[in-house]
């Protein structure tokens, strides 16, 4: 950074940050255990929270320079938030976190191919719905038409990092354009219907890339007695703007939404992502300083409730479900767990189910690794972390590690394939698995 850019950042950095949450931070450093970079690190207090919360604090105090340093330490922070748990004081680190990045990143100036990647990734694909079609179609062509095997046949894939030839592996089929294009906008009670309304957030990725997950959260819902909404108007949560320094452009995305859902006479509106679920709950605090979308934010967020929780609250889990016999672990999505505070009842639906022996991973909160498109962008860092969550899931002797959120299924696949583990293991999203559990039991009651 050059001198003027390190006096623009201080200048921000002393206006917007917020300072009381600053001083809430107490240095006792409950939590250094909690913080995968820390550990991974060699126990470097630059990567924990406490040093990082220290180093923001020097630069709005001027003792310190925001310099190449302090961004660094800020961009290899996973944002699992799983210091805020543990914190005595509650020190809400996410927070400061996204502001600290947001000041940096619109005020550091920046390589033209950065710039221009910035642009079409954050402006002009994921605030567009019919655009991230497009895109994914595209995906799903080459894995159609030939071109991924030829791809891997003539080692054009080993022109990428091993990182990004594996996951290329591991995608899920992408579906068809027009089948991504013809989503339900409405959908019925498969049983007599419960008293909850429900509506549900389809997301972005989750809608194209994950599409059959999406599908089987409502198959889920409907089984519970669920009648569903799914406004069309809705779009990206922004959960990968905000966490990125693009705060400005997370807001427009959580206002768009809000609106689209306001109009629906909902009790709930239901999520299947703990990553886009916590960033929902936190429009309330996205938005608390605008008069206009304050409250309507409040109201939007307090009606977000994760896909395992309203299925407890229906109680799908005293219904029939049946798989095969496995031993079966759970990957906690850091988002769910430390932003939704939803813990217990992915595991209480999973033990609820026939034939499975449920094992808890060892550490199964520690982030994977996954966050967002770190796995991509800090890939060194990523596979540490990755490399002793496959030495806690191996010990489980799993068949099936069951996660909640998409970015940590493809992480836990990549796991999986980077072991050579692929014919022993898999891994599934929880609805996935549940909907396969209920289908099992039914078909047998039937015969």
């Amino acid at each position: 950074m050059n001198t003027l850019e390190k006096e623009r950042i201080q200048t921000e950095f002393q206006k917007k940050m917020d300072y009381d949450e600053l001083l809430n931070c107490m240095r006792c450093g409950f939590c250094l255990p909690s913080c995968p970079t820390y550990i991974e690190s060699g126990y470097d207090e630059a990567h924990s929270p406490r040093g990082r919360i220290a180093m923001m604090k020097a630069v709005v105090d001027g003792e310190i320079e925001p310099d190449e340093e302090v961004k660094r330490s800020l961009d290899l922070c996973l944002g699992c938030r799983a210091c805020e748990p543990v914190c005595p004081s509650g020190v809400n680190y996410g927070h400061l976190l996204e502001q600290a990045r947001d000041i940096i990143y619109q005020n550091k100036k920046q390589s033209l191919p950065v710039k221009a990647v910035r642009k079409v990734v954050f402006k002009n694909l994921f605030p567009h719905q019919d655009r991230m079609v497009n895109a994914t179609s595209l995906m799903g062509f080459y894995q159609r038409s030939g071109l991924q095997k030829v791809a891997r046949k003539t080692g054009f894939m080993n022109l990428f990092p091993e990182t990004m030839r594996t996951m290329e592996k591991v995608l899920p089929p992408i579906p068809k354009k027009r089948e991504m294009k013809q989503r339900p906008t409405h959908l019925k009670a498969l049983i007599p219907k419960k008293k909850k309304n429900v509506a549900f957030f389809s997301g972005c990725l989750m809608d194209t890339v994950f599409m059959s997950t999406n599908d089987a959260t409502t198959k889920l819902l409907q089984y519970a007695g669920c009648e569903i909404v799914i406004p069309r108007t809705q779009g990206c949560c922004g959960a990968l703007h905000g966490h990125s320094g693009e705060r400005d452009q997370a807001k427009e995305m959580a206002k768009k939404n809000i609106q689209a859902f306001e109009e629906e006479n909902v009790d709930y509106i239901i999520t299947n992502a703990g990553g886009c679920g916590a960033f929902l709950v936190d429009y309330s605090y996205l938005l608390k300083d605008d008069p206009e979308w304050s409250e309507r934010a409040h109201a939007f967020s307090s009606k977000i409730k994760d896909i395992t929780s309203i299925l407890i609250e229906l109680e799908f889990h005293k219904l029939d479900l049946k798989l095969e016999e496995q031993i079966v672990t759970y990957q906690d999505s850091c988002h769910l767990k430390n932003g939704q505070k939803t813990f217990m009842e992915p595991r209480q639906l999973l033990q609820s189910i026939d034939g499975v022996d449920y094992v808890e991973m060892k550490d199964a909160s520690r982030c994977c690794g996954s966050a967002g498109i770190y796995n991509i962008v800090e890939s060194e860092m990523s596979m540490q972390i990755l490399d002793y969550k496959m030495e806690q899931t191996k010990n489980t002797r799993a068949k099936t590690v069951v996660t909640a959120n998409p970015g940590c299924l493809l992480q836990m696949k990549l796991g999986i394939e980077k072991e050579g583990l692929s014919d022993q293991m898999h891994a599934v999203h929880i609805v996935d698995l549940l909907l396969e559990a209920y289908e099992m039991a039914n078909k047998e009651a039937a015969t």
